[in-house]
């Protein structure tokens, strides 16, 4: 495996943070911040450079490299595969109806791919008219629950205004793109971590609609969600990412966070980045910096686990959640990790509006908010 990677800045030409090396159709994750990715010439820069590469966009809320996280750029990451080959998919959310566009769109884009000596699936996806849950559901159903996939909805910075995603083309709206990766000697392992406790009572989903959260205990959600943000309300949906919420289906032990990702104030409803059940109980989370540092350490350390050979790439998807919690100390949730697997390791990534990945130990795919979830590849 050769990879190279490269950063730019606003205004400035792209710049080699690797050593620079001819690569024969590598596969290109593009990340960044959204309004430099819809600059005219950002495309034809990068093909440019990249004459037969395979171009994958995400737009972020930061992009992730062992340099540093980056707001105000955008990051690439050049992979030659010398033993492993890969086919590219993708789909379009908007062109599907509304209450199912997650569930349909998410069978239709695995089934797209050629399913004989399918290892492993990467994807980007949109992440503001996407519901995440319907997608790894349809997924999943695809695969019949064995196959893993990874991966992370695009961001908007702060701004959870617009996402974009594209293949070979300029980023737009409503995209989402399949990696599929094949080969004997491909080594895939991942593993998540979230360092958000529940806090405050615990509350049933008495009105839902999908991932549409209308009430709790018979009452409007949003004015709950108001009266326990106080003043922060004013800054919905962005505070919204401090105080996630801890969903616990009525016949599963299992919970998952969710991340408010916009409100309805006319109908008093807020919506989740995946589905919240009716019968369900939540609870308010919270979480402060250290919290979430460590936790990034344990995911590095349970991906590590049972790997046979030592990873040549990682790719770290965090929720944005996270990165507003920690703030000036954002860097350190990555450096936990190069820590654990090693700086030879090529460290890409970004924080998104959800993660894609199993639960650990698990092998179908769910969608998670407020943590960090590592996939490290070999061949």
């Amino acid at each position: 495996m050769k990879i190279v990677q490269l950063k730019k800045v606003k205004n400035k030409r792209l710049e080699y943070l690797s050593e620079n090396q001819s690569l024969k159709e590598p596969l290109v994750l593009i990340f960044g911040n959204r309004y430099m990715l819809q600059e005219k010439n950002v495309f034809d820069e990068i093909r440019a450079i990249f004459k037969d590469g395979h171009l994958v966009f995400g737009s972020t809320a930061g992009n992730i490299t062992s340099e540093s996280v980056d707001d105000e750029a955008i990051t690439i990451t050049a992979i030659e595969f010398e033993k492993s080959s890969f086919i590219i998919k993708t789909s379009n959310v908007l062109t599907s109806e509304i209450e199912i566009n997650g569930l349909k769109t998410g069978k239709e884009l695995i089934k797209q791919l050629p399913q004989e000596g399918l290892k492993y699936v990467f994807v980007v996806s949109d992440g503001s008219f996407i519901n995440g849950s319907q997608l790894t559901l349809g997924m999943n159903a695809a695969a019949n629950n064995n196959l893993l996939i990874t991966g992370g909805l695009c961001a908007d910075g702060s701004r959870f205004e617009v996402t974009l995603c594209s293949y070979n083309e300029r980023p737009k709206e409503g995209k989402i793109v399949a990696i599929g990766f094949y080969g004997d000697s491909l080594e895939v392992s991942f593993a998540t971590s979230g360092g958000w406790i529940p806090f405050g009572p615990e509350r049933i989903v008495t009105k839902s609609t999908y991932n549409i959260l209308y009430e709790l205990d018979n009452k409007p959600a949003l004015d709950l969600y108001k009266q326990y943000l106080g003043d922060k309300s004013k800054e919905l949906p962005a505070s919204a990412s401090l105080y996630p919420l801890k969903v616990k289906s009525s016949d599963n032990n299992k919970s998952i966070a969710r991340t408010i990702l916009n409100i309805n104030e006319d109908e008093n409803s807020m919506i989740l980045a995946g589905d919240i059940p009716e019968g369900s109980h939540v609870q308010l989370m919270m979480t402060n910096a250290d919290s979430i540092i460590s936790t990034a350490e344990i995911a590095a350390v349970q991906a590590l686990k049972f790997r046979k050979s030592k990873p040549e790439l990682a790719i770290l998807v965090s929720c944005i959640g996270n990165k507003i919690v920690l703030d000036q100390r954002v860097e350190e949730e990555v450096e936990e990790v190069i820590e654990v697997i090693g700086k030879k390791t090529t460290i890409c990534g970004f924080y998104s509006h959800g993660e894609i990945a199993p639960f650990n130990r698990e092998i179908n795919c769910q969608l998670h908010n407020q943590t960090m979830a590592i996939t490290l590849i070999s061949e």
